[in-house]
């Protein structure tokens, strides 16, 4: 991709599936990443695979709900790496289950972690992205916020959510050249799709319907997603902005 050769690209919830496999995509592509993670020994994990890309990685541990800390954090990486030129917002968790077994301390730890804590990393990054003339955000949201998810109510309702905020920030900050785009997986070969297998009968049902569903019959793998994530970030993607991009299988197909 044209413009990511030393760049600095933070992205969260790096220690998960799509996480390292987004890390790694931007590593290869010459950026500097931040990566950025709750899970210390995940980071520690990551950095020992990517040990060869060690000069342009810098992986911190990180709780994105907590406002003050994404401040502090996003502060200190400008402060040592002096550019932010790309934020990618992938970081997310859920349980599967039917709404009616949900409680309200449930829906606020998903809320906190997969809309709130997008909007904290805005909140920290893009001040510095309008100082500094511009740059890239790509949201993962999820096709669960596109067309609902059963089991995936209060999720499906957050990315729902981030992709309708991401619409707005790109209209109020695209002439300050700050693009934001999303990237909607579909049914992706995760610890989270793969937790659907742990809730009984009811999970199994789902993840059998969804596996059945998809026109080229299979599940979407990591290493699927970084690809369209990096066209987005990079300087081949200079005129999109605001748009909402399924990465599913064929399983969602928008016009």
């Amino acid at each position: 991709m044209r413009g990511l050769k030393d760049k600095v690209a933070v992205i969260t919830g790096a220690a998960g599936g799509i996480g390292r496999s987004l890390v790694q995509r931007f590593c290869e592509e010459g950026t500097h990443v931040v990566g950025l993670d709750l899970s210390q020994s995940g980071l520690d994990e990551l950095k020992n695979e990517l040990r060869q890309y060690a000069e342009r990685l810098t992986l911190l541990p990180l709780d994105i709900t907590d406002h003050a800390a994404v401040k502090r954090t996003i502060q200190q990486v400008h402060g040592d790496l002096k550019r932010i030129d790309v934020l990618v917002n992938n970081a997310g968790w859920d349980v599967a289950m039917p709404f009616l077994e949900t409680t309200p301390e449930f829906w606020n730890k998903v809320a906190s972690i997969n809309l709130m804590g997008p909007l904290n990393l805005h909140h920290a990054v893009l001040p510095i992205m309008v100082a500094e003339g511009g740059g890239k955000i790509v949201n993962i949201a999820s096709d669960a916020g596109r067309v609902g998810s059963s089991g995936e109510s209060v999720y499906s309702a957050c990315k729902g959510g981030i992709t309708s905020f991401s619409k707005t920030v790109a209209r109020e900050y695209a002439r300050k050249n700050v693009r934001v785009n999303v990237v909607c997986p579909g049914p992706t070969d995760t610890a989270l799709l793969r937790s659907f297998m742990g809730e009984g009968e009811f999970g199994q049902k789902v993840y059998d319907g969804l596996l059945r569903a998809i026109p080229l019959k299979r599940l979407g793998q990591p290493a699927d997603i970084p690809g369209i994530v990096a066209f987005l970030s990079s300087d081949d993607a200079d005129f999109i902005t605001g748009q909402v991009i399924s990465v599913s299988g064929g399983l969602t197909m928008h016009g």
